[in-house]
Parts: structure tokens; sequence; C-alpha cells
């Protein structure tokens, strides 16, 4: 079909040709580790099927009751009775009023719902081992959520009628809008012409004081007349760019802490090619974080600095403060661990993509690439919520049209980065399948046996309630193994929500000072709730730690290590596409 010809002259056939050109992008964006959803649901419920014949009652009782509640179904629609099946509290995929008010578009809901628990309910009883449990129960879900009767135009009221208001010009743009990510690789979640470095995100004053082959350094501008003796060092994620923490004057953490009288240094790491897959774990560790200290520690006055750093780069900072201990450097004299594992025992989500099977496939495929393409790691985070992260997209880009409005969350979720295929095939054998970091003397790193219980700074560990990258209860393990007096904290939402709450907005609370040196649950119970946002509290324990007033450098770097070029520097500014 043409897509310029006339939409309203045979609306089925262009609603036939937007599905199927709908699920061309969608085969390329639901796909993880080289397989996607169908074929791992095809797999797992293999197994399923094989299990269930120790005992076909659950099978049997399952369908019986199915048949029961779609008879019911059934009967209200021509009775014009109310059926009772609703989605689970959250979902808001059919909070439309065409959902509930016409019959047809109601029965369409309510089977697919009647549906979606029978499969749900048959994967929970499968009784598989517990990490083919979770594969089946979670391919189970994606392969429920993408076949969804909101995702495909002609069974969606909303997309219809949006159709006919608009003569079918709504049906004419989600081509345009699905044609141009089809174009891109990857599904637009924000006006991505509305965001520019620089100009309106990443807008804190510095600038480049050092850069390698790894990353740049930025040092940012003081906003006080006078800045604590030790600076901070902040060591932000390799996956995904280090603006997170510096996203617009009003979510800037790395403005706060400008505005707290710190001298703030920064981590922006290389956007890597395939020319650098050779870029090691031990490469980020020394060249990486190691050199960024030396340089942070050279330009300051003071005898130390303190350390902050994110998820992965907090599993870096961690990895090289033992290093360092193991060489006698006390050169940093506390580190923050935000949302940060260094016991992978439990990965959370993220394990149905983590066997030994699945790693050995992936890995194949990024030693041949020499990346691992920051597209494919985007889909795996965004699969741990299919609904908000892919399929709404899908519904309201291509099947109405609609232009996704500016936030810059997105934007940055959006700007993907690679990683080197030697440093990812180390980081997820040696950390997740093997977790071997947490036992002494079991990794050697930049040529030093590391033991993470000799790191004994003052250490604060941030961890969300509600990640599902890296859950509380496995950061709190980990940090029972750092032996030097640990802070632990419990913000509310998310892995970024959580992070990124800015305490001029004063939002959400926090848990802090419960009983350590038992369970997690144990310290939640006797943990104490406060309102806002988890930053000040940060900051006043940062504070006691940050040394003496000085007055403000009026200069960035030093003799040494001169301005390169004005933040945000180059490097963040390399993307995939």
């Amino acid at each position: 079909m043409d897509k310029n010809s006339n939409v309203l002259s045979d609306p089925q056939e262009f609603i036939d040709y937007l599905n199927s050109e709908t699920k061309k992008v969608l085969d390329m964006f639901t796909s993880s580790g080289g397989d996607d959803i169908f074929t791992q649901f095809t797999q797992s419920w293999t197994e399923l099927t094989t299990r269930s014949f120790e005992d076909p009652t659950v099978w049997i009782r399952a369908i019986t009751d199915y048949q029961t509640a779609q008879l019911n179904l059934w009967q209200s629609l021509f009775t014009g009775s109310t059926a009772n099946v609703e989605p689970s509290r959250g979902d808001r995929r059919f909070q439309a009023e065409e959902w509930s008010a016409n019959p047809v578009f109601s029965y369409i809901k309510q089977s697919y719902l009647l549906t979606s628990k029978l499969l749900n309910e048959m994967a929970s009883n499968a009784n598989l081992s517990d990490s083919e449990q979770r594969k089946l129960e979670f391919y189970t879900q994606q392969y429920i959520d993408a076949l969804s009767p909101t995702n495909f135009a002609a069974t969606n009221p909303e997309v219809l009628q949006q159709a006919l208001e608009t003569k079918g010009q709504s049906l004419i743009d989600g081509l345009k809008n699905l044609l141009g990510d089809i174009d891109k690789g990857r599904i637009s979640m924000t006006d991505e012409t509305a965001f520019v470095l620089g100009e309106n995100l990443a807008l804190s004053e510095g600038a480049v004081v050092f850069e390698n082959d790894m990353f740049q350094l930025l040092q940012y501008k003081p906003l006080t007349e006078q800045v604590t003796e030790r600076p901070l060092l902040i060591v932000p994620p390799c996956i995904n760019k280090f603006y997170i923490l510096d996203l617009q004057e009003h979510n800037s953490f790395v403005r706060y802490c400008v505005e707290q009288g710190q001298t703030v240094f920064l981590v922006s790491w290389l956007n890597p090619s395939i020319e650098q897959g050779d870029i090691s774990w031990d490469d980020y560790v020394g060249e990486g974080v190691i050199k960024a200290i030396d340089v942070a520690h050279d330009i300051g006055t003071a005898d130390k600095i303190n350390a902050l750093a994110w998820c992965v780069g907090g599993t870096l900072l961690a990895s090289a403060l033992a290093v360092m201990a193991a060489r006698k450097d006390n050169r940093v004299a506390s580190a923050t661990f935000l949302t940060t594992l260094t016991d992978f025992s439990d990965p959370g989500d993220l394990c149905v993509f983590i066997d030994e099977q699945q790693v050995k496939r992936l890995e194949d495929k990024v030693n041949n690439a020499g990346v691992l393409n920051g597209r494919e790691l985007a889909t795996s985070f965004n699969m741990l919520r299919s609904n908000d992260l892919i399929w709404s997209y899908v519904v309201n880009n291509y099947l109405k049209g609609q232009t996704p409005p500016p936030f810059d969350i997105l934007y940055w979720n959006s700007d993907s980065t690679n990683l080197p295929a030697n440093m990812y095939t180390y980081y997820i054998n040696k950390m997740y399948l093997e977790n071997k970091l947490v036992e002494p003397n079991a990794l050697t790193i930049c040529g030093e046996p590391i033991d993470l219980r000799k790191i004994k700074i003052p250490c604060y560990f941030l961890s969300t309630i509600e990640d599902h990258i890296a859950p509380w209860k496995g950061t709190f393990k980990g940090a029972a193994n750092f032996k030097g007096n640990v802070e632990f904290v419990l913000g509310a939402s998310g892995h970024v929500a959580g992070v990124i709450n800015p305490a001029s907005k004063n939002r959400r609370h926090f848990w802090t000072g419960g009983e350590q040196g038992k369970s997690a649950d144990h310290w939640f119970d006797t943990a104490t709730q406060q309102e806002g946002s988890w930053w000040t509290h940060w900051n006043e324990w940062l504070k006691r730690r940050a040394g003496k007033k000085a007055e403000a450098p009026a200069d960035f770097g030093n003799a040494t290590y001169k301005a390169i070029e004005p933040a945000p520097g180059r490097y963040v500014s390399a993307r995939i596409d």
C-alpha cells in the first residue's frame, strides 16, 4: 500500500498495513541476547508442558476455571449484565471509556484479561527450578503484554475513534513516526529535537581538565565563595551518559553539590566503538577510576578526596577502592554508592537474561561485534517495564500518530552507550554468573588480589525500594562486606527516579537508621521513615567528612592539568546513531 494513498477510501486496508509495519518494528525492539520474546516464551512453555505431566490436575483445574469464566463473560455480553474482569492495579492500558461502554470492546478486553490470568496462573504453578521459574513467568508476561488488544489498531477503540475524528490523519502521522523510528533503530520516547547537550541539558558550568582513551574528567565552577577542603569525585555508570546527574537546573545533582560548597569533579566515560572492544575491566578501574582519583587529588589541595558512584560505576569504584586498600593507598576519605550491587547473588529481574546458556550465546555475539550495542542493552532494560517503556509508545506513536512530549530523563534513557566486549564479558561472568567480587582474593584486578573487607572508610549506601535493576536487599547484603562505618539509606521509587529526587521539590520519602548486622527485612522494620529527598540527609553526612572551608578556586585545573574544553565535553556527545 502506498503510504500517501487516501486512508479513508479503504481504512481497513490501511489498518492492516499499519499493523504489519508495526510488527516489523516490534520484532526489532523485542529482542534480548539474540532471542525474541516469542522464542523464549515457546522454550519456557515447552518446559512447562513437559513438567505438567507430573500433575495434570493443575492444567485441568486452570482450564476449567477459564472456560467457566469465559462462559460467564459471554452471558454478560448478551444479557447486558456487568462482568467482573478488571485490569490489575496500575494497569493503565484500558482506562478509556470505550473499553467499558462498548460491549464488543469490553468483551475483547475482558477475554484478553481472562486469558492473561490463565497463562500467568499456569506459569506460576509450573514448579520449576528458581531460575527457570523466573524466566517462565517473565517471558509469559512479555508474551501477554505483546499480544494485548491495545497494541493493534483493529482492536483498539481509542485508535479507531481518533482515526475517524482526524479523517485518517492520525494513521498517516503514526506511519511517519513508525518509519522514522525504523530508520533510527529504536522507539522514540520523547521529542528528541527539544534537547541539546550544553544548551538545555548538562548545563552546569565547568571544563574538561583531563582526558585519555577511557574518559574525560570535568571540573565544575564553584557557586559559593568558600568550598570544602576535600573535593568530590563522581563516577557515573558507563551504561548511558553522565548527564542524568546534570539534567536541568531544577533537577541537577551536580548543581546541588556545587551549591553546597563542594568542588565537584565528574567522570565522562568514552562511548566505545568497535575498535575499542579490547578495553577491559582492569582498564576501567586503573586507567578510569583510579586515574580520575589521581587527577582530582592532584588538583585539590587536601590530603584526601570523597567519592560518589552510581550503579555499575559503584561496582567499578568498589573494585578501585579494594585495589587501593591492597596498595595501602588511603587518598579516598569516604565513598557513596547509589543503587550499587557488589553482591550479585540476587540480580533482580535481570536474572531472566543471565544464565550460562544465554550468556555464552551473547558473549559469542559481542566478541564478534567488538562491543555490546547500547540499543540491545537498552531494550533489555526496557523489557523489564515493557508496558510503560515499549508498548505505550507503540500505541501512542504509531497507532495514534502522537509525538511524545519533551522529557529530559527519557531523552537520557534513549542516549545509549556501547560496552567493550572485553569489559562486558568479564563483568557478566565474574560478577553476575560467578559472584566473585564478594569472595576475598577471588579476583585479581590491576595486579592486586582484592578483598572488599579491606575497605574501611566510611560508606554511604543509597538504595531504592522499587529498584528492579539493583534490588535493595541485594545492595544491603553487599554493604555488609565493607568494614568501615556504613550508613544505609533506602529511598522511595526506583533505580532512576529514586536517585534523581531534588531536595528543592521535597518529594517522596526515605528510610534511615535501621539496625544493621541482621537481615534486610529486620533493618526495614527498625528503620525510621523521613519525608523529602535523601539528598539533604546525604549532604549532612558528607559535610562531616569534607574537611575545612577554603577559598573557592578561581580557575579550572592547575599547572599540570589545564582546561581543555568547556563542559560537558566531546565524549558525552558521541551517540550510537
